[in-house]
């Protein structure tokens, strides 16, 4: 059976690979599957049929012989355990790369997204002038833990995997921010990712949805 991913009809980012089917449509790259895409809209997204798939009416969905899935860390996981490519043979060096795929999701993620809304949602607040400092010191915080980690490596932990597919794709949302500029080791770390041909493809994929 193909699989079979949800998408936003009309990406909110204007198709600048920040809408987390991208994060999906590149792990299918990497692993050299084809997929088929069905665009929603945000109306159909709250409607029975797609809650159906994704109970919290967010996108995207994955849909294989009878599996349906939601949320992307679940997504990535699935499609580098079951169709190789994304993660290491060894078992420890495995492990590892999961370990960095919940890291980016539960450690990096949650104070990006923070800025994020503040920035977009909440700049208009009169307390957003001394709210959005401390949420930028705290994705700092954390730029500097990773920075240090990463080091001169190319990747987190040997060869690229799911891991660095994850936190490449978190690190992106800082991009506007011009937080991810501070942070050499780390910017050059995400030029890397973009840089895959994998990469190329699920961008250009998200970008042909949303051309004029």
């Amino acid at each position: 059976m193909t699989i079979t991913i949800t998408a936003f009809e009309r990406s909110p980012d204007g198709g600048k690979g920040l809408a987390r089917d991208t994060r999906v449509r590149w792990a299918l790259e990497e692993a050299g599957l084809p997929y088929d895409v069905r665009l929603v809209s945000f109306r159909a997204m709250k409607e029975p049929a797609h809650l159906a798939l994704h109970p919290f009416g967010q996108i995207p969905t994955y849909e294989e012989d009878g599996l349906v899935l939601f949320e992307t860390g679940a997504i990535v996981f699935h499609i580098a355990t079951h169709h190789g490519a994304l993660l290491p043979a060894g078992d420890h060096a495995r492990a590892r790369a999961i370990t960095w795929l919940f890291a980016a999701l539960n450690t990096m993620e949650p104070p990006i997204l923070e800025l994020v809304t503040a920035r977009i949602f909440e700049g208009d607040k009169p307390w957003s002038k001394e709210r959005i400092p401390l949420v930028e010191e705290r994705v700092r915080d954390r730029m500097k833990q990773l920075s240090a980690r990463l080091g001169d490596a190319d990747w987190l932990d040997g060869d690229f995997s799911a891991g660095d597919l994850m936190m490449v794709s978190v690190l992106l949302r800082l991009r506007p921010s011009g937080i991810l500029d501070e942070f050499p080791v780390l910017a050059a770390y995400v030029a890397r990712g973009e840089a895959r041909p994998a990469y190329q493809r699920a961008f250009a994929a998200q970008l042909a949805v949303n051309a004029p």
